[in-house]
């Protein structure tokens, strides 16, 4: 069967049942830890290390596995997939206003809306991630990666 028929594509629906299976994950190599670190965007304070990356990738996909398992045994809420979440594609952001001015000066400048111009700088941002201070948030956590365990 064709990978790209409909068929293929509703059978592989049904095959996914656990959330755990469509989150998103990623694995990189940590210098202060000297292995490689997997993470879990849905469970932010799970992670697992190990000197290879594939193993790592096994690690943090069954300790999510593990953690969807701790979460039903206490009846908490199972995080949604960020992939089969709804996006309406608009969201609002509070700036500081000198930079709401400078905003709208460079849209004026090149003859675009704000929106437009603030849209490519987003995109242009995802494409190349920034790293974001989390020193003037509310809410701050700092994690140190374990091997394998839920910490915050």
């Amino acid at each position: 069967m064709s990978p790209s028929s409909d068929r293929y594509r509703e059978e592989r629906k049904l095959e996914v049942k656990e959330p755990w299976e469509q989150y998103t994950y990623r694995v990189f190599w940590s210098p202060e830890d000297e292995e490689y670190v997997g993470v879990c965007a849905e469970l932010p304070g799970l992670s697992w290390l190990d000197k290879d990356p594939q193993t790592t990738f096994l690690g943090i996909r069954q300790a999510a596995q593990e953690g969807i398992a701790l979460l039903r045994e206490h009846e908490d809420p199972i995080p949604q997939p960020l992939a089969t979440r709804a996006y309406s594609g608009s969201f609002k952001v509070r700036i500081p206003p000198e930079v709401h001015r400078g905003l709208v000066l460079e849209a004026a400048e090149q003859r675009v809306s704000l929106n437009r111009l603030v849209s490519v700088k987003l995109a242009q941002s995802a494409v190349q991630p920034v790293a974001v201070s989390r020193k003037n948030t509310r809410k701050s956590s700092k994690t140190k990666h374990a091997r394998g365990t839920l910490t915050s």
